[in-house]
């Protein structure tokens, strides 16, 4: 089920991306599509506490799924929109460090609410979302227009394939971030399993291994970003991904656990969270300003192979590979599976390197 947001990933915003480009209304060009997805998000999310079964969950799972691939690629189209190119980087710090404690506050406030009332988490989810979500649509102001607003689904589809057809920088990101995606969807997924049924640790070990994984995430978000607008951010996600993927094919060796990890697990984890956080930035700084919401959406499909590749391959390694490392049941293999497409791209960010200079140039 929760594997099924992949399948809107990948679709929805091929359509909705391109189409906030065209979208010319006195509200904006972005803001109209959040706006239309902002009540079915909250109203989703309300509903999930009073589901009587797994069917009826499904349902307004994929309903909310829905409406949140409608407001991610405006929103995102929005940062170039109304941002100048030198703060790419920090802006999308502070989006990650806002990222980092919302994930950390929803795990912990959840579980407490949950306890108190099963619906509270949905219920107080539902509140926070409207007010979050409402508040860039409220406060945020962009060109307006009366332009044609709707050119069909098939010209949008053909405008995001000419769009990575054409865009050589635009489609080596993708690349790029599709292995980026996936890794930390493969991660994600088994994590806590390998702690857990793979190295036979208790819970608390897991609480542990997490609450190193969100510090070292939150450190990421708040100094890579102005590490990258000053050094360039490709240059950044460089040297970030050699020690993300390096670390990941190391982490391939340990069949037992030791506490001497955390260290090691918190500076891969500033490194792969580097990674993420500049990924965004350094994908504006390659968008033509006509294209972005088209961009954006090709970037978030890129998200939804990645949700659905990643664990998929990670989680056919851990089967086929139960005989062979028997000690961990096969879930050793994951890192060094999800380590490689990090490696493997790195050739790819090192041309992004010049390609951001050259956009650095040309915007003056």
């Amino acid at each position: 089920m929760l594997a099924g947001e992949g399948a809107f990933a990948a679709a929805l915003p091929l359509v909705i991306g391109p189409w906030s480009d065209t979208f010319h209304t006195p509200l904006g060009r972005r803001r109209p599509f959040m706006l239309v997805a902002l009540g079915p998000l909250a109203f989703c999310l309300a509903l999930l506490g009073f589901m009587p079964s797994l069917w009826t969950i499904a349902l307004v799972v994929f309903a909310f799924f829905f409406a949140y691939y409608v407001y991610e690629p405006p929103y995102r189209g929005l940062y170039p929109d109304l941002l100048p190119e030198e703060v790419y980087g920090r802006s999308q710090s502070v989006q990650h460090v806002f990222r980092g404690i919302a994930i950390g506050g929803a795990l912990i406030a959840g579980g407490v609410l949950f306890h108190v009332w099963e619906p509270w988490p949905f219920l107080v989810a539902a509140i926070v979302v409207t007010f979050a979500c409402g508040a860039p649509i409220v406060l945020l102001r962009e060109d307006g227009g009366h332009g044609r607003v709707f050119e069909g689904v098939g010209a949008y589809l053909r405008r995001s394939w000419r769009v990575l057809r054409c865009e050589n920088d635009v489609r080596t990101f993708l690349i790029a971030n599709t292995a980026w995606e996936g890794t930390f969807a493969g991660m994600r997924t088994f994590v806590v399993l390998y702690v857990t049924v793979g190295l036979g640790q208790p819970l608390g070990t897991t609480t542990s291994l997490l609450g190193v994984v969100a510090g070292g995430y939150v450190v990421a978000a708040l100094v890579s970003g102005p590490l990258g607008d000053r050094f360039g951010l490709a240059r950044v996600i460089l040297l970030c991904s050699i020690v993300y993927g390096s670390g990941l094919l190391l982490g391939g060796t340990a069949t037992r656990w030791h506490a001497w990890y955390l260290p090691l697990v918190f500076v891969v984890a500033i490194a792969g969270g580097s990674v993420m956080t500049l990924a965004w930035g350094l994908l504006f700084k390659l968008m033509p300003p006509e294209e972005r919401g088209a961009i954006a959406g090709l970037a978030t499909t890129t998200k939804g192979l990645g949700l659905i590749v990643g664990p998929l391959v990670a989680g056919a390694a851990i089967d086929l590979s139960r005989s062979t490392f028997p000690e961990t049941h096969g879930y050793q293999v994951v890192w060094p599976i999800l380590g490689l497409p990090i490696l493997l791209v790195t050739p790819l960010v090192a041309r992004l390197m010049r390609a951001e200079a050259a956009a650095v140039v040309r915007s003056g």
